[in-house]
């Protein structure tokens, strides 16, 4: 009988069980842009029909989307956000931003964001709502919360699906193969509470020894994280700025595991603003007016991928 390993509990474990599959990102990236339909999902994502269907089955099992029938002779039917995906809005700008950033914009779709509110072309930025200011990684403490705790670590048999990205001409490419990978998510999870250590990692994660080397060198790889010689044989893991960059990702992942999956008792993790120790109000706001953003009052403009310009794979 295998004994069962635990993890601390977290409710960003809890939204990458829902979102924290590559596919699953294709996926709501096209219902963002307009995917309604199991063709226009297909077309967009490039997905096989049979991964397709499952992972949309899903989504509605989660209640993430749901399945609304527009033709009776045949039945055919069409997949809409519901409350709970559309409260995914901020996570998804969240790896806009950090795609933008970080990413060559070779080969991917490009998008102009509009806030109604004030009429203006913006940028998204995680800002604190108490104090007004940018939200960085380096300027948030975090405490146990009343539903810390641990549970079992129930990691599914999921094969790596970075290649489903990386052959995707959509907006979203290289952050979805960070948080497509539920594990490589979970590894700088570790990292940004002070957990550099590999086998400080491992007991945080639960996670297999092979599995564990293979995202912390795939992460490195990927210039996100970097090896810190301490001397005497011994190394740890330090973010680098591009790793810095990828915390308000995980932030609006937080906040939406808070939100749907928080325990009776609380939430497990506190946050405050280093700056007078306030609590942390995280949202995401308009860079021309500073106002929250949200979906109903964003308008966009697609501009399509070259498709004469192909990304190497990954």
């Amino acid at each position: 009988m295998t004994t069962p390993k635990f993890i601390r509990t977290c409710s960003i474990w809890r939204a990458l069980e829902v979102v924290g599959d590559t596919s699953v990102l294709l996926i709501l990236e096209a219902s963002w842009i307009g995917a309604r339909r199991f063709d226009e999902f297909r077309a967009r994502t490039g997905l096989v029909q049979t991964r397709l269907s499952d992972k949309l089955k899903k989504l509605v099992a989660a209640g993430v989307l749901e399945k609304k029938l527009y033709s009776e002779a045949p039945p055919r039917f069409e997949y809409h956000m519901t409350a709970k995906g559309r409260d995914l809005y901020w996570p998804a700008l969240m790896m806009l931003r950090w795609e933008r950033r970080w990413s060559a914009p070779e080969g991917k779709l490009r998008l102009t964001l509009r806030h109604k509110t004030c009429g203006h072309a913006f940028e998204p930025v995680p800002t604190c709502l108490k104090c007004g200011d940018e939200i960085s990684a380096r300027d948030v403490d975090w405490a146990e919360g009343p539903g810390v705790g641990w549970m079992a670590a129930r990691y599914s048999r999921r094969r790596q699906q970075r290649h489903a990205a990386s052959n995707a001409q959509g907006l979203m490419v290289d952050v979805a193969q960070i948080t497509g990978d539920r594990w490589a998510s979970l590894v700088l999870r570790s990292i940004f509470t002070g957990l550099r250590r590999f086998d400080e990692i491992q007991r945080d994660t639960a996670m297999a020894t092979n599995i564990l080397s293979e995202r912390l060198s795939w992460l490195t790889a990927q210039g996100v994280i970097r090896t810190h010689d301490l001397g005497a044989r011994r190394f740890e893991y330090r973010l680098t700025e591009k790793g810095i960059d990828y915390y308000p990702v995980l932030l609006m992942l937080l906040r939406w595991g808070d939100k749907y999956y928080v325990s009776p008792e609380g939430p497990p993790l506190l946050l405050r603003h280093k700056a007078d120790g306030h609590d942390l109000e995280p949202a995401v706001t308009c860079s021309c007016c500073g106002q929250p953003v949200e979906a109903h009052a964003v308008d966009f403009e697609v501009i399509e991928a070259d498709p004469t310009r192909q990304r190497e794979p990954a």
